[in-house]
């Protein structure tokens, strides 16, 4: 899978875009349960192009910025931006990740061409607190606060349209919460 550069993109390929969708759904930790909050949102994939670390791996990324926004006043709840990277020689998909709250990641996980019954592709990523591998880093006041644990993010790609679930596990108001974020998303 190679893009007009002859670069290799791999499965990251088909991210390459930008992305619409209006069946967002956050279920997001409040101090007396939950709040769910229905979204929209738009991620845009450009390519960085290929990278060579250390003279020995090579990688090629992608940059995305995701903004997601309500559905019952338009206001901007989550920004984020970061990478999606490609390791083709050891079959390894890696995200990182950023945003305005002080947190980020790098998750990571396995490619071997894994598809659903209608030949779309599923990328899994994982990231946890204190991993060796694919790990969080935060604030103090979040790590005392509303301290991230773990992230999971699957994202499915293919005809057109992008669907993901994220699950973070979050430390906060004191118990551990399941957050979690899907939609469905189209290639404008």
């Amino acid at each position: 899978m190679n893009d007009s550069t002859g670069i290799d993109f791999g499965p990251l390929t088909a991210l390459i875009g930008v992305w619409k969708g209006d069946k967002g759904v956050d279920i997001a930790p409040e101090p007396d349960g939950e709040e769910t909050n229905p979204f929209f949102e738009t991620i845009t994939f450009l390519e960085v192009g290929g990278v060579t670390n250390a003279e020995s791996q090579n990688l090629s990324a992608l940059h995305y910025h995701q903004i997601v926004s309500r559905k019952s006043d338009g206001a901007v709840f989550h920004n984020e931006t970061g990478y999606w990277m490609w390791d083709a020689e050891n079959k390894t998909v890696m995200h990182s990740l950023h945003i305005p709250r002080a947190v980020g990641l790098i998750a990571g996980g396995t490619y071997n061409g894994e598809k659903d019954a209608d030949g779309r592709i599923i990328l899994k990523v994982m990231a946890k607190l204190g991993d060796e591998n694919w790990g969080i880093i935060q604030s103090p006041f979040m790590r005392d606060k509303a301290s991230t644990q773990s992230f999971e993010h699957e994202i499915i790609i293919g005809n057109g349209k992008l669907t993901y679930t994220e699950t973070t596990m979050v430390d906060i108001y004191g118990k551990v919460f399941e957050h979690t974020d899907q939609n469905e998303l189209e290639l404008t």
